[in-house]
Order: C-alpha cells, then sequence, then structure tokens
C-alpha cells in the first residue's frame, strides 16, 4: 500500500483544523424526512430495502449517508481493507433519498467558467474528477447489470434568449475552444429539431455527459456493494459520539467504529463540523406520464436528451428519458429547514403543468404524473467539504449539485485519504479548497433570498 504524497498529507492536516468536532454526546435534532413522492423511484418496481439497525453493532469502518458519495466510500474502503468490516448508515431507503432524486445527470465539464489560465486549469481538474466518476460508475453498471437506463447521448446547454447566448453561451463556447473540447453550436431551428421544442434560441451540444435513472442507479449500486460493507437503511442517527472511537444511536440500536466517513451533507452540521459553512437549498423536479404512440409523433424526437439551462434558478433543467416521459426541473431556492410541504409541491406542479404546456404545445393532453422535492448542498465559495476533519473523521460532503459525479468522487478519495492510499486525484480534489464561512443567520436568510431575486429579475428573459 503506498502512502499518501507529501502535498496530500499537508492537505490532509490542514483539514483537520476545519472543524475538531466536541467529544461529548451530540443529540441530532434534524433529521431527512423524505416522503415517497419521487417519480424516478415510483416507477421502479419494489424493492425491499435492507434491515435496520438493532441491538449493539461494531465494525470497523462506518460510512453515514447511502447517497452517491457514502455508497462510494463504503465500496472503496471495502477494496482498500478487504479483511475489514464496513457498516453503511441511513436514515432512509435507497431509492427515496436526496442522491435518488436529482435529474439523472452526470456532468463532465464545468458548466461556465473564465478563459484565465487559473480557471482553465481548475476546469482541468474537475474535469478529470468527473470523468473518473464516470468511468467508475459506467464499470459497476455494465458488471452488476444494473438497470437504470444508463447511456451517454450528452447534453444540451440552452439559452432562451439572444442575451442569454451573449452573455452565457458564448462565453461557454470561448471556454470549451481553450480546453480542446468537442462541442456543437445550434441556432433556434437545430436545437428546436433536436428537442422537439421551439422555445430555446441556441444551444451547445457537448458530448460526454451521461443520463440515468438517478434511482435506479442508487438502489443499484447498494444492493451490488462488496461481501465485507453491511448497509442498515431505515436508521436515523439520534445520537453521535466521539469518545475513544464513534458511536451513532439509532431508535432501535447502536454502531461503533474507530473511524468514520461523513456523507451526509447539509445534515453534517448537526455532527458538529462545517458550522456557518454549508447552504442547503430544494430542487422540485416533476414527471410525466408516457407519451403515447400517437403522442410521440406529434412530438417529433425519438431520442433521448437532456437539457441544462444558462441559469439554473431562472429557467428548467429538461429531459426526454428513454421510457418516453418529460422531465421538467425548476425552482430551486434557499431551504434552510430541509423540510417542503405537500402542499407546496401540489403548487409547483401546477406550475410545472403551465411551463410543459408553454414548451410542448403539440402535446397538450400529456399530464405531470409525478412532482418530488430534492435537497442540495452548496458552499459559499463552491468548494466541497473534504478531507479529514477530526482525528477520525473524514468527510465527503457538499457536492455544489453535482452529486453523482463529485459525490462518487469524493467518497473514493475520501476512503483512498483514510486508507493512506495512494491516488494522484486526491490534489486534484485538494485544489478545490474548503467551505468558506458563511454570514450568520438570519443576516445571511436576508441575504440570500435578496441576491436569488436579483439574479431572477435580471436574468427573467431566460425564464
Amino acid at each position: 500500500m503506498m502512502r499518501l504524497k507529501h502535498a496530500q498529507l499537508r492537505h490532509l492536516a490542514n483539514s483537520i483544523a476545519l472543524s475538531e468536532s466536541a467529544r461529548a454526546m451530540v443529540r441530532i435534532k434534524r433529521l431527512p424526512q423524505n416522503d415517497k413522492t419521487n417519480g424516478w423511484n415510483v416507477i421502479l418496481p419494489e424493492r425491499t430495502p435492507n434491515a435496520a439497525l438493532a441491538g449493539d453493532q461494531r465494525a470497523d469502518w462506518l460510512v453515514l449517508g447511502g447517497g452517491y458519495a457514502g455508497l462510494a466510500a463504503a465500496r472503496r474502503l471495502a477494496e482498500n481493507r478487504p479483511s475489514d468490516a464496513i457498516a453503511i448508515i441511513d436514515a432512509g431507503v435507497m431509492g427515496e433519498n436526496a442522491s435518488a432524486r436529482n435529474s439523472g445527470f452526470g456532468i463532465d465539464i464545468p458548466h461556465v467558467t473564465g478563459s484565465a489560465q487559473a480557471q482553465l486549469q481548475g476546469a482541468h481538474r474537475y474535469m478529470r474528477l468527473s470523468r473518473a466518476a464516470i468511468d467508475h460508475l459506467e464499470g459497476l453498471v455494465e458488471a452488476h447489470g444494473i438497470e437504470c437506463d444508463w447511456s451517454r447521448p450528452g447534453k444540451f446547454q440552452t439559452a432562451v434568449t439572444g442575451k442569454g447566448r451573449e452573455k452565457y453561451l458564448e462565453p461557454m463556447a470561448e471556454m470549451l475552444s481553450s480546453l480542446d473540447e468537442p462541442f456543437e453550436w445550434l441556432d433556434g431551428a437545430e436545437t428546436a429539431a433536436k428537442l422537439g421544442t421551439e422555445h430555446f434560441h441556441a444551444s451547445i451540444y457537448t458530448p460526454g455527459c451521461v443520463l440515468m435513472n438517478p434511482a435506479a442507479l442508487t438502489r443499484g449500486l447498494a444492493d451490488n456493494l462488496p461481501g465485507n460493507v453491511t448497509l442498515y437503511e431505515n436508521s436515523p442517527v439520534i445520537e453521535f459520539s466521539q469518545d475513544n472511537g464513534i458511536r451513532l444511536k439509532t431508535p432501535a440500536g447502536s454502531l461503533y467504529a474507530p473511524q468514520m466517513i461523513l456523507a451526509t451533507n447539509a445534515f453534517t452540521e448537526e455532527f458538529g463540523f462545517y458550522k456557518q459553512k454549508l447552504i442547503p437549498f430544494h430542487a422540485h423536479a416533476s414527471l410525466t406520464r408516457p407519451l403515447s404512440v400517437d403522442e410521440q409523433k406529434a412530438y417529433g424526437s425519438l431520442e433521448q436528451w437532456g437539457v441544462t439551462p444558462v441559469n439554473a434558478f431562472v429557467s428548467i433543467t429538461m429531459r426526454y428519458t428513454k421510457d418516453r416521459r418529460i422531465l421538467i426541473r425548476q425552482d430551486i431556492n434557499y431551504c434552510p429547514s430541509l423540510k417542503v410541504s405537500l402542499e407546496e409541491q401540489q403548487r409547483v406542479k401546477v406550475r410545472h403543468q403551465r411551463l410543459f404546456a408553454e414548451r410542448f404545445p403539440m402535446l397538450p393532453d400529456v399530464t405531470i404524473d409525478h412532482t418530488w422535492t430534492g435537497f442540495v448542498c452548496l458552499s459559499y465559495n463552491h468548494a466541497p467539504g473534504f478531507g479529514r476533519i477530526a482525528s477520525n473523521v473524514y468527510s465527503a460532503v457538499c457536492q455544489n449539485a453535482i452529486g453523482v459525479t463529485q459525490g462518487t468522487m469524493s467518497g473514493m478519495l475520501a476512503a483512498d485519504m483514510a486508507c493512506e492510499v495512494d491516488n494522484p486525484l486526491l490534489e486534484d480534489m485538494a485544489s478545490l479548497g474548503t467551505p468558506n464561512t458563511r454570514p450568520p443567520r438570519p443576516f445571511f436568510d436576508i441575504g440570500v433570498k435578496l441576491r436569488n431575486g436579483w439574479d431572477m429579475w435580471r436574468d427573467r428573459h431566460e425564464a
């Protein structure tokens, strides 16, 4: 087993200073409350969850959180230490957690960056990390026969107006040219021919993006973990103590291990880490019923596609899926409570139906079947929460809304760091920095709402 390089060790030592958690027992006051509205999961066959934690259990390693980061960390720990027992614990069930509620994009390139040399170098590091994650996941999908509609059709970055094209798409084209990355520029008519809607002024197509059903992917990853990994589902942690190891308590049991990898995103502050550094947002999504044969003919597009807008807070992310459904994701808002009511989801469903009708007038009878909410974790400076954050705690949190790729890679690299395994991608991850401290609440709450309101008004032409 190779030791970490000096630069990686310096980052490891520096990251400990982020937040050495109090040794006393911590009661967890805020828990994930995922409902059963996730359309990606509802359309799948029934799955029997793993048993909840019961009684007093022990392991050599503990992974908290069963999203992309947690699953990747558990798998890599098992590979690095095949004789060790690894336990991964999640408050909910696979297919309903935050990782299963995104739009199903595995994005390989930065959305937007400048042309300065430092930013271009940062883009290269981002792409190495993202593409390593995509290759890793693709290998698992193929090896285990995970049926999640995994494909690499690429994606379209779209602008609704000429202003959006000039402000966002043209700089993106310059960036891609500087990076020597392949792309295709499409005008409005060309974009309409590909997507079946005349809503967009122009787009840029890039070929490397992966599309999938994220609930099916997370379920498949969880159901094919190595033999020395035990997954506990429906096991919300209500107490955490860090004294002579890590002990987690759930309503029905406890779990002890000498070391832990934390993959809890916005809930990480509950455990005493990254205090005043993480920013939770929610995003609403809807999925239509499948198009009929006649509706598909009226619509015209036969190939699945994915669209990311130039401003995700104003416009909408969309997909046309393999099973002929159309997904709409919009309404990204700051949500410190990490709770959304069913009444709000119903209001969103009505709004999404209107947005669908505006973009696809040739499909007047197609209705939305499912509307749900997912949560993403951002930081003030868009840096991940990665590294060694206590003497026996490592973190892979705060993926800044790029969970499929960044979550997977941060989990794998956290496991390599914890096991002192040399991995050249650790330097790329370390270069992304660590989260800055945000202003205190309620001042921050006011500021972020004002900033989001200004951004939405400024780019209202992209709605």
